[in-house]
């Protein structure tokens, strides 16, 4: 690591588009974290080919294998510990994540809406999408914010709009709105990286 990084670990549950972008924007200077570790709550998705083929250490933990939620952060922090991370991002983490209890670093979150609208329980990717469409809003958008202990609640760290133009179904919507994340999340990441770097 380089003294001008900061050490993250990244939860994924997906494709890792979100991983990919990040390590495309730490190759271009763009983004000064050091990914130092990446968990998966699933075996099966692209998210842990990406992390792997990057040479990233990644641990699968899929919620079903633990007998409470209180467990599967356990074990998860468990094996994250080692890696000392300065903050830890959650990119397309769909499973309930508890901190490490004395844990000094952020924990960061991007939602694909503008919260609080569409937060919550539940609302996640497409089905955040449609109810956007469905509500007949002219825009929408992206927020990064701090993790606590509700979903999609903690303290907004940055937003981003996107319309919503006429004939839009959920994918056009999506793609519009990841292209957002994609520009948001490292912007407000890099933010965060500089407070970090000057405590």
């Amino acid at each position: 690591m380089t003294s001008s990084r900061i050490k993250a670990a990244v939860l994924l549950s997906g494709s890792g588009r979100t991983l990919e972008n990040f390590l495309e924007k730490i190759a271009t200077g763009n983004l000064p974290l050091e990914i130092v570790a990446v968990v998966s709550s699933r075996g099966d998705v692209r998210g842990v080919e990406v992390a792997r083929s990057a040479g990233l250490p990644c641990e699968v933990f899929r919620r079903k294998d633990h007998a409470s939620v209180e467990a599967h952060n356990t074990a998860i922090n468990a094996w994250l510990q080692p890696y000392d991370a300065d903050v830890i991002v959650l990119a397309g983490y769909l499973c309930f994540y508890m901190p490490p209890v004395g844990f000094a670093g952020p924990v960061t979150n991007i939602h694909p809406a503008l919260l609080p609208l569409y937060g919550g329980k539940g609302f996640y990717g497409a089905r955040v999408h449609r109810a956007v469409l469905e509500s007949g809003d002219s825009e929408t958008g992206c927020t990064v914010h701090l993790v606590d202990d509700q979903y999609d609640h903690g303290q907004i760290l940055g937003q981003q709009r996107v319309p919503v133009e006429p004939g839009d179904d959920v994918s056009d919507l999506a793609a519009r709105v990841f292209a957002a994340e994609c520009d948001l999340y490292p912007r407000v990441l890099a933010k965060l990286a500089d407070r970090l770097r000057s405590r």
